[in-house]
């Protein structure tokens, strides 16, 4: 059930970022939702391999590259994701890092055991 909450949580959190942002645009909450869900599955099984491999820029930069890397992997879902659009590098990037702060607030919220 949290993970639900959590879930449509982080699903509002992206129709803010696209009102607040211009150059993002969510269709409807179902795309915020489908788009929550993307991003997830983008986190868990390639933000990881990504970060391994560009380790080395990372401890070059660090750890300032990791912005460029969410702002790509938020550019990704947007491909992925019909009815969602980012019109450039500038929007993601914004949408990325306020969807990371929005992101850490939500998962504030306690897990009931």
């Amino acid at each position: 059930m949290l993970m639900i909450l959590k879930w449509v949580l982080f699903a509002l959190a992206i129709m803010l970022t696209a009102w607040l942002i211009p150059g993002i645009v969510v269709e409807n909450f179902p795309t915020a939702l489908l788009a929550a869900f993307v991003m997830a599955i983008i986190n868990v099984f390639i933000k990881p391999f990504l970060l391994i491999i560009t380790l080395p820029v990372n401890i070059l930069t660090l750890g300032i590259f990791t912005f460029i890397l969410n702002t790509l992997l938020f550019m990704l879902m947007g491909y992925f994701v019909p009815g969602v659009e980012i019109d450039g590098f500038w929007p993601a990037l914004l949408g990325s890092l306020m969807l990371a702060f929005l992101g850490g607030i939500i998962y504030q919220v306690p897990d009931s055991k």
